[in-house]
């Protein structure tokens, strides 16, 4: 079956193409045109279908210049394409994963920073300068319960070695322990010595916030995750009073009858639209889902940013139950007289249902790690085909990611759906372990028949179909990548790796290296290298770590 290369609508280029042209007389004028049309040395067939010319590129110009140009831009192979020749290099700054110590790592945090690790890979690869953050939960009341909590049931070793996990089971206990008037006193008392700077409550709170870092930083990294900055609430208490203070400069505070912060957001000035920003006894309110409120910390955050990075657009990664409160606060800053607040933007995603692990839901992201890990791990020792390999663990965390991440960015972000462990695991079909088999495979091919060198490549033995299907996907790199650089969509991404590795493996099949003639097998392994090269980029912007073994 013959697929042309290029396609023109004829609908697109006739002036009054309203609805009223008939099918079969655009089919017609189709017809005339390809007539009218000649080959040359870069087209070699031209034919009408229905409504539309196709274009066939001479078959051994396009195994020549798709090779040479995979084999010339590596890594940046379709990034250095013309479709990004006009995009002007920016600076972005990307906030994502941001969990609250002392709290669980929720599914919804785990999205997050596998989403915004996603935006962030995209943006450097095509030249932009970035900047990740990871906006803690690091103040609040929780840090008063925490310090009190700590006094009765801490222990420093456990600190040390787990923070994470200790302090989550601190905070539950002195929860239970907090419906006592006695334990509530105590926690006030100790946050407003935070918020006092008392000298040994900070001490205290510095340590639980730099040892859960310093916990995170370890549990990224085995995510391929790293952040820039480690940014928090803790920093914007005095920015949020400046805050305050500008919103009633401005005339923008208004107060209700009981004293709670309100900010007009309406257009006709009716308070139709408002946004509570303050509690009737003067704290600044937090985030709660249930109700949009804007904390002057975000606000704070916001503007110390710009004044920080004077960046060209800040990107925010949230669950969509967070899509009012983004609005607000963009609204707001746009009050405020901020310009810039229309170069903010919130990239949201669903939620995501049934994700367990053997110990139960999932509170820490280690745990969703060490499963990923142990049930790959089990997979590849239950398959007759796992070769001996030398890392059989980290191979195992590196396979299982990609099935983790390939469900997740398999639809469209703001969509949720039903996590399943058998689904994603599936060694055939679209899945992760799937794009990982064929990488592996491709790269065990390299290995077996020395590397493959273009320079004396002859095109001309790269003829079959399923030789042409690969070249011509390889060529729409490009496409797909400025189709997720314009909506941030991963899923764009992955599909087409999804059919490059099906495309390779039928070739893989129908195209054998070993025992052909010298010259095929040369350009045989020429088309195998390039299909190996850009599915690994592919990967490596979806945060997936290739393997060469499994």
């Amino acid at each position: 079956r013959h697929v042309a290369d290029f396609q023109l609508s004829i609908a697109s280029i006739i002036e009054n193409s309203s609805g009223d042209c008939l099918a079969q007389d655009l089919h017609l004028q189709a017809q005339q045109l390809a007539e009218r049309l000649k080959c040359d040395s870069v087209v070699s067939a031209i034919s009408a279908g229905p409504g539309t010319v196709n274009f066939t590129i001479n078959r051994e110009l396009l195994a020549k210049t798709v090779l040479q140009q995979v084999w010339k831009d590596g890594s940046e192979y379709g990034v250095k394409s013309e479709l990004f020749s006009a995009v002007p290099r920016q600076k972005a700054v990307v906030e994502f994963s941001s969990p609250n110590i002392a709290k669980k790592f929720h599914i919804g945090h785990l999205r997050s920073t596998i989403v915004g690790n996603f935006i962030a890979n995209l943006k450097v690869a095509l030249g932009h300068e970035v900047v990740r953050i990871n906006y803690l939960g690091d103040w609040g009341m929780q840090f008063g319960l925490l310090g009190v909590g700590f006094q009765s049931f801490g222990n420093k070793e456990k600190l040390k070695s787990s923070p994470l996990q200790h302090l989550f089971e601190v905070y539950v206990q002195i929860n239970k322990a907090a419906e006592d008037e006695n334990t509530k006193k105590l926690a006030k008392d100790f946050f407003r010595k935070l918020e006092e700077h008392d000298e040994q409550a900070l001490s205290i709170w510095q340590q639980f916030r730099d040892l859960s870092i310093e916990e995170y930083v370890r549990i990224y990294k085995r995510l391929g995750v790293h952040f820039d900055e480690y940014s928090g609430e803790s920093f914007y208490q005095e920015k949020a009073q400046e805050v305050l203070k500008m919103l009633e400069d401005k005339g923008l505070l208004q107060k209700t009858i009981k004293g709670t912060g309100i900010v007009d957001l309406s257009e006709k000035k009716d308070l139709s639209t408002v946004s509570t920003v303050m509690r009737s006894d003067g704290t600044s309110l937090y985030i709660t889902r249930q109700f949009l409120i804007i904390s002057f910390r975000d606000l704070a955050a916001a503007i110390d940013r710009m004044n920080k990075h004077s960046w060209d657009t800040m990107i925010y990664v949230t669950d969509k139950s967070q899509s009012n409160h983004f609005q607000h606060l963009f609204q707001i800053l746009k009050l405020m007289g901020y310009d810039w607040a229309e170069r903010c933007q919130h990239v949201s995603f669903g939620r995501v249902q049934g994700m367990k692990t053997r110990r139960g839901e999932v509170i820490f992201l280690e745990d969703v790690l060490n499963e990923v890990r142990s049930r790959m791990l089990q997979n590849m020792t239950s398959t007759k085909t796992t070769k001996e390999i030398q890392d059989p663990v980290e191979t195992a965390e590196k396979v299982g990611l990609a099935a983790l991440i390939i469900q997740d960015f398999r639809g469209l972000l703001s969509s949720d759906y039903q996590f399943s462990w058998e689904r994603a695991f599936q060694s055939r079909g679209d899945t992760g372990v799937f794009l990982q088999y064929t990488h592996a495979r491709l790269h065990s091919l390299e290995q077996m028949h020395g590397n493959a060198e273009l320079t004396d490549v002859n095109v001309s033995c790269l003829q079959e179909p399923d030789a042409i299907s690969v070249l011509q996907h390889l060529l729409r790199y490009d496409e797909v990548l400025y189709r997720s650089s314009q909506d941030l969509q991963p899923k764009h991404i992955v599909s087409y790796l999804l059919t490059l590795s099906h495309l390779a493996a039928v070739a893989h099949k129908t195209l054998p290296v070993k025992g052909s003639a010298p010259a095929v097998a040369q350009a045989r392994l020429c088309l195998f290298h390039a299909a190996r090269s850009v599915l690994a980029n592919g990967m490596k912007l979806l945060g997936i770590t290739p393997v060469t073994q499994m």
